[in-house]
C-alpha cells in the first residue's frame, strides 16, 4: 500500500531536477531529462527567475525533423536514406545552447495542492507533466507516470493474489 505519510498528495511523486538556464547545451538537457526520466525541465533566465521550459519534442522536432518528414511519416519506410550525416548533426545538436529551443512557461502548481488538481491542470493544458513551484521557487517536476503509479498502489482488485 501506498506511503500513507505521502497519501495522494504531490509530494510523494515530485521529481526534483536541475533547472535549464542560458547559455546550457542540449546534452545537458538530455543527460538531466535521462536522469530524473522527464522530458520537460523549466527554463532560469539570467537572474534566476522561471520564465519557461525546455522539452525534448521540442528540441528534437526543431533539431532533427525537418517540416517534410513529419509530413510524409506514414510514407517513410524501415531505412532513413533521405537522412545524410544524421551523427554529425547529432553531435552538431548536442553542442548547441538551448536558447533557441525554449518554450512559453506553463501553468505550475503549489506543492501542497491536491494530486487531482495537478491531473486537471495536466489535462487542461494538454500535456502530461506540472512543474511544481511554491512562491517562485521550483521545487520539482509531476508526471503523468507518477500520479497513475500512486493510484496504482491503492487498488486491490478481485483476482489480486491475497485477495480471497
Amino acid at each position: 500500500m501506498a506511503n500513507e505519510q505521502h497519501g495522494m498528495e504531490l509530494s510523494g511523486i515530485l521529481i526534483e531536477t536541475e533547472c535549464a538556464s542560458p547559455g546550457m547545451m542540449v546534452r545537458d538537457v538530455f543527460l538531466e531529462c535521462g536522469r530524473a526520466k522527464v522530458h520537460a525541465l523549466p527554463y532560469r533566465d539570467e537572474k534566476g527567475r522561471l520564465c519557461g521550459r525546455v522539452t525534448l519534442k521540442n528540441i528534437m522536432k526543431l533539431a532533427c525533423l525537418p517540416e517534410y518528414m513529419v509530413e510524409l511519416a506514414p510514407l517513410l519506410g524501415q531505412r532513413l536514406s533521405c537522412v545524410e550525416h544524421a551523427e554529425d548533426k547529432v553531435r552538431q545538436v548536442l553542442c548547441e545552447t538551448v536558447d533557441d529551443y525554449v518554450l512559453e512557461l506553463s501553468e505550475t502548481i503549489a506543492s501542497d495542492a491536491p494530486l487531482i488538481r495537478a491531473l486537471a491542470t495536466m489535462e487542461k493544458n494538454d500535456t502530461s507533466y506540472i512543474f511544481v513551484v511554491d512562491d517562485g521557487v521550483y521545487r520539482g517536476i509531476v508526471t503523468i507516470q507518477g500520479i497513475a503509479a500512486r493510484m496504482s498502489e491503492y487498488a486491490v482488485c478481485v483476482g489480486d493474489k491475497g485477495d480471497r
